[in-house]
């Protein structure tokens, strides 16, 4: 009972602590005159990525490896099958341009990274995870400096900063009162998820990859999923997509890299096979979505068959 409870605090934990952590970080870049766009790219991805990545790295130092790669590659698909799926029911996505172009290759790529690292010896090595880091300082960067060249959009960008800014004005004090606290619960909540979620585990004789590839990993993907379904209905396609995917690419190449760093990860046997649904999963739905819009069929297929391979798991 003890470890439902700490589950479900640290969920609750996880997904507040986020929240405000985007917030405070948010404000704190429109008091310093960067463009929303540059935040959206680098403190808003890694911000609803922060619970993944305090749980992984939380599994990593107490050795509850299996986790560390489940949350990763459980929180990938649930992000690519759920969250854009359900995003694509309520409305259909239009999709960007450079976002089909670049970054959904791009996650393909980081999942073909994580099998080649995995496949031969069943460890994810320092050295592979050094690399996977960077592999991501390389890929932001030329993100920002595309962001930076589209002129057009940054202009557009800097006078939404402009209106928010005279909208809502927050005090220095509560921006890092914001951060301070948001980065304090993430910690914490990532710690007491991943204590639940082993007791659980051994409790009803289930794997620590079972544990990360469902239950944490559909928690700590809460942030991604209310962001990207209110984008939707509110018709930000590029915010919902690009949430989906810019995650997907921070869940591989920066937390598992992290994860490695500290410590080598060793995985089961199965978890290739995961990584490989991850990406036949990626390039299939790639197709459809190539035409320029994703939509509700498409995504019903897309949350049906998340169902599917949850039972699949389940059973395995």
């Amino acid at each position: 009972m003890l470890s439902f409870v700490m589950l479900v605090i640290g969920f609750v934990l996880l997904v507040w602590g986020a929240d405000k952590f985007v917030e405070g970080a948010s404000a704190l870049a429109r008091k310093m005159g960067v463009s929303p766009l540059l935040v959206g790219l680098t403190i808003v991805a890694f911000g609803t990525s922060m619970p993944e990545l305090a749980v992984s790295v939380t599994a990593a130092l107490r050795g509850a490896n299996e986790i560390a790669v489940g949350n990763v590659v459980g929180s990938n698909m649930f992000n690519l099958l759920v969250v854009a799926g359900l995003s694509a029911v309520i409305c259909p996505l239009v999709m960007d341009k450079m976002l089909l172009r670049r970054d959904w290759p791009l996650s393909i790529f980081a999942a073909v990274l994580l099998l080649v690292a995995i496949a031969p010896d069943h460890v994810i090595a320092r050295w592979e995870g050094a690399v996977l880091l960077v592999i991501f300082a390389v890929i932001l960067s030329r993100q920002i400096k595309a962001a930076l060249n589209d002129r057009a959009q940054l202009a557009a960008a800097e006078a939404e900063a402009a209106e928010e800014a005279a909208e809502m004005t927050k005090s220095p004090v509560m921006i890092w009162v914001n951060i301070v606290l948001g980065l304090a619960c993430i910690v914490l909540g990532g710690q007491l998820a991943v204590n639940g979620a082993t007791g659980i585990a051994r409790m009803f004789g289930l794997s620590e990859t079972l544990i990360g590839l469902t239950i944490v990993a559909i928690g700590t993907s809460l942030p991604e999923l209310v962001t990207s379904i209110v984008a939707a209905r509110k018709g930000q396609n590029e915010i919902a997509m690009g949430n989906v995917i810019g995650s997907n690419l921070f869940n591989i190449l920066l937390i598992l890299g992290v994860s490695a760093v500290i410590t080598p990860i060793p995985v089961q046997a199965t978890s290739i096979i995961d990584c490989l649904f991850l990406i036949a999963i990626s390039v299939v739905f790639y197709l459809p979505a190539r035409k320029g819009k994703l939509g509700r069929l498409p995504g019903a297929v897309m949350a049906a068959m998340y169902v599917a391979y949850t039972a699949y798991l389940i059973m395995r």
